[in-house]
């Protein structure tokens, strides 16, 4: 059984199970009327927004606990905000990484960028590349480092860096140092350990720039997703398509999004564009 299914959505929210875990939490796009009332009565513990950041129920939930999702493991923990340390509409995506890496037949050096808890650092090691993970937070990279352990990943070569992403990025321009393949998936608004802030209608295309400079003399892929409202594929896409020009390839766009059974509404979370050599 996988770890992870939308059971249901509608209402302004979502309904989903993380092993044995049911949790109901907000979701601004699903403005339908949810399909399976009944099943929303099984919710082990609910998340809102509407006085401020709060569970109910958070007593009934584990202090922490593991899935497996498409075969890569991860530790789970409600957050103060929600988010439980994955973003399970990542999935098609680290398949994606998995297949681009596979394709390459050769050593590949992958940089994640605004990489909490790891999936995609998880699924670029477990395809054999080099990988340097970084985030801003330490609690983050930390978290992302168990699980890695959790996935038998500890002696693999990947780098854990924290740092502001800027920061980081004009150092290893400065070094001479290369990316064959590169992941980013911006937030809205970020703050660093040192006040660094990050916005990304400011900051994205001055990033995309960086990236393109870190890239090598062969470059494999690059991957770009956001959960910005406004920020569709066809945004991604043009910006990637932009900050890449001259490199060939082909890029391409779409929505990420959390799926169920086949009678479950798919639900949008976010956009992604990737470009491949």
């Amino acid at each position: 059984m996988n770890g992870y299914e939308l059971l249901d959505s509608g209402n302004g929210a979502k309904l989903e199970r993380f092993g044995d875990v049911v949790l109901a939490r907000p979701c601004a796009q699903a403005v339908w009327q949810p399909q399976r009332p009944a099943l929303w009565k099984t919710a082990d513990a609910t998340f809102d927004r509407e006085d401020g950041n709060r569970w109910h129920g958070r007593s009934r939930l584990p202090k922490e606990w593991a899935i497996a999702v498409d075969g890569t493991r991860f530790r789970l923990s409600g957050t103060d905000f929600g988010h439980l340390g994955i973003f399970p509409e990542q999935r098609a995506q680290w398949v994606w990484i998995r297949e681009a890496i596979a394709a390459a037949r050769r050593p590949l050096r992958v940089l994640n960028l605004f990489a909490y808890s790891g999936g995609s650092t998880l699924a670029a090691a477990r395809a054999g590349a080099e990988v340097c993970h970084l985030d801003a937070s330490r609690g983050m990279v930390q978290w992302a480092r168990s699980n890695a352990a959790l996935n038998g990943l500890e002696s693999h070569p990947i780098r854990w860096i924290v740092d502001d992403a800027h920061k980081f990025l004009n150092r290893e321009v400065r070094r001479g140092r290369r990316y064959d393949g590169i992941i980013l998936d911006p937030p809205t608004y970020g703050r660093g350990g040192n006040g660094e802030t990050y916005k990304i209608e400011r900051d994205l295309t001055e990033t995309l720039r960086l990236c393109r400079a870190l890239l090598s003399d062969a470059p494999c892929f690059l991957l770009l997703s956001a959960h910005t409202p406004g920020h569709t594929p066809v945004v991604l896409s043009n910006v990637l398509t932009q900050a890449l020009r001259g490199l060939g390839g082909a890029v391409a766009s779409g929505e990420m999004l959390l799926s169920g059974a086949e009678d479950v509404f798919p639900l949008p979370s976010g956009a992604y564009a990737r470009w491949q050599a």
